[in-house]
């Protein structure tokens, strides 16, 4: 049986994508900033697909499941920090509100990971939980 690879998985691709539109709207903020608010948003969207790939090379599916609950924590700190953003009239609020709704989508994608994983914990190995995430997806 060949290994899988994180990049198969929906979340990390719409992490991946979501973290692109992350930068690009991080690109405008004043340069007195730049070791500020925009690099903690930049690192912990980072670290959303960062510790998906991480946890899913991992041997086991305790440890995948404890990187995705690390990756949904991320998403709740970005949250708050695209708000702060917006209060500071970094952006506008329709951009964080797409900032926002795409963290959402990310964050569902996760719970799916984790529900998929909760169930492997106690039957199939972490790669074949990704498997039946994956397939249930397609």
């Amino acid at each position: 049986m060949s290994r899988q690879s994180y990049r198969e998985l929906i979340a990390w691709q719409k992490a991946m994508d979501w973290v692109e539109r992350v930068y690009r709207a991080t690109y405008g903020w004043p340069k007195e900033d730049l070791y500020g608010l925009s690099s903690q948003l930049r690192r912990a969207a980072v670290s959303v697909p960062a510790n998906v790939a991480e946890g899913q090379g991992r041997d086991s599916a305790k440890d995948f499941l404890r990187h995705v609950t690390i990756a949904d924590g991320s998403l709740h700190e970005i949250e708050t920090l695209l708000l702060v953003a917006q209060r500071l009239d970094y952006f506008d609020a329709s951009t964080c509100e797409t900032l926002l709704r795409q963290a959402a989508e990310v964050g569902r994608l996760l719970h799916g990971l984790k529900r998929a994983l909760h169930v492997s914990d106690n039957g199939p190995s972490a790669r074949r939980a990704t498997q039946e995430l994956r397939n249930s997806r397609t």
